[in-house]
């Protein structure tokens, strides 16, 4: 398992979750966030952090809510069953499946490291589409009050 974190300049940070464990919200609260956050706050410690996260119960918890309150950092909140919404699932995940497809790999290290090395390839332009697309999906979804629609 790997959590990626990019904005709309590009890659952030990935964490990788070892030893196959599960994702929970302690190893969000305790391993994973507070990478993520000192990346962040390596270029301006004081800037603002807006995260984005879908409704995976380590995003949703309470522990992580109040590590986030406690960091003073402000959260998005994503409608229900919307995966079309997650930048990683409409943009990030299929973009390096397509680009990793047929490879095999000796190693889950091998593995990370060919994902980081795709996402790094990735040009400004491709992460400024992104985000207008997740703009594009954002709005699609407030017209209708965050009910349901397929593809239009």
């Amino acid at each position: 398992m790997i959590a990626s974190f990019f904005s709309v300049t590009g890659h952030v940070a990935t964490v990788c979750l070892e030893d196959q464990r599960s994702v929970n919200a302690e190893w969000y609260t305790t391993i994973c966030l507070p990478k993520v956050i000192a990346e962040i706050r390596k270029s301006n410690f004081k800037r603002r952090i807006i995260l984005h996260h879908d409704n995976a119960g380590s995003h949703t918890a309470k522990k992580t809510n109040d590590y986030l309150t406690a960091q003073s950092i402000d959260l998005l909140h994503h409608p229900p069953y919307s995966p079309d919404l997650a930048p990683c699932d409409f943009f990030l995940f299929p973009k390096v499946k397509d680009q990793m497809r047929g490879m095999r790999f000796s190693s889950p290290e091998e593995a990370v490291d060919a994902y980081k090395m795709h996402i790094f390839e990735m040009s400004n332009s491709d992460w400024h589409n992104c985000y207008e697309e997740w703009f594009h999906r954002m709005n699609k979804c407030i017209d209708v009050a965050g009910e349901y629609f397929e593809k239009q």
